[in-house]
């Protein structure tokens, strides 16, 4: 009886191995736009967010109250449509706390993924000055903006604790 099964079970295997590469070939001679609507329509799509962790010489963290939701938050944003995470984090910052980032300075991000609410944010750990000044340039969506020690960490909100501790500043759960 084993070997019956064994034997059923690499059939199956090079059958659908046969398939798969008929699937494959078949897929390949339908035009691009049509192959990529089709990959759209079966793969999860994730939102993809890039931040700023603004690190002074003594620890503390800006951090943002932002309007649109719970607890605070580290600055940053969505990426507009062809926008790269570097130039999403360049505008973001700029707009958000007035703090002027070198793109050609930042740090190679760390990338967060957050399967469960399909998001992915790009992090950029930005050690800054102690001189540097912080400043609330959008009062539509940041409501305040502070320096914070991690010992000291006001409420903050959901992603911001997630990407916190997937970075290893906040200890894990």
């Amino acid at each position: 009886m084993r070997i019956g099964r064994a034997t059923f079970g690499r059939y199956q295997r090079r059958r659908l191995a046969r398939v798969r590469k008929a699937a494959m070939a078949a897929f390949r001679l339908l035009p691009a736009p049509v192959r990529r609507a089709a990959v759209h329509a079966g793969a999860p799509s994730y939102t993809v967010g890039a931040v700023a962790v603004l690190r002074r010489p003594d620890g503390c963290l800006l951090l943002v109250d932002q309007r649109h939701s719970d607890g605070w938050a580290l600055p940053g944003g969505l990426l507009s449509r062809g926008e790269s995470a570097v130039a999403a984090v360049v505008r973001e910052v700029r707009e958000e706390v007035g703090v002027d980032l070198d793109p050609a300075t930042l740090p190679v991000p760390y990338a967060v993924v957050t399967a469960p609410v399909r998001r992915v944010d790009v992090v950029f750990v930005v050690d800054v000055g102690a001189d540097v000044v912080a400043r609330q340039e959008d009062d539509a969506e940041v409501k305040r903006i502070g320096w914070y020690s991690l010992d000291a960490l006001p409420s903050l909100s959901r992603p911001t604790g997630d990407i916190l501790r997937a970075i290893g500043v906040l200890p894990a759960r």
